[in-house]
């Protein structure tokens, strides 16, 4: 599998505005892109720092993955996006290495692309983001 680069580094937030605005404030950062995952339950946002972007997602409820992951760890870290040309190629070979993958079929994610996730299982401890470039 080839990755083209890391797209972003995703956080878990529970305010949205609130650290959009923190981002920006001590970064200044710029919002790229927001919407609603309704599918995934989370509102996300891209914000561009430099040639770097980080997403911030928030749960649309607590019975969601985000809403599950900040009862149990808190706010911080949540995902790492690896930018590639073809996701289900992608997913597939990681599937035939051993890895366990969350999405055998990708689904879209923010800004439209398509995405499919790793398990932290496979990797160290990391959930993973396989992202359409």
């Amino acid at each position: 599998m080839d990755v083209r680069a890391v797209h972003h580094v995703a956080f878990a937030v529970e305010d949205l505005d609130e650290a959009v605005e923190t981002y920006r404030s001590l970064f200044g950062a710029e919002v790229e892109l927001r919407d609603t995952l309704e599918s995934q339950g989370v509102e996300a946002v891209y914000l561009r720092l430099g040639s770097g972007r980080v997403e911030l997602v928030s749960p649309l409820g607590d019975d969601t993955p985000v809403g599950r992951f900040l009862a149990s760890r808190g706010p911080g870290m949540h995902h790492v996006g690896f930018s590639v040309d073809d996701v289900s190629a992608a997913v597939g070979e990681l599937a035939a290495d051993g890895a366990e993958v969350i999405d055998a079929e990708p689904r879209p994610g923010l800004g439209g692309h398509l995405v499919s996730f790793v398990h932290p299982r496979s990797l160290h401890g990391v959930l993973a983001e396989v992202i359409g470039a």
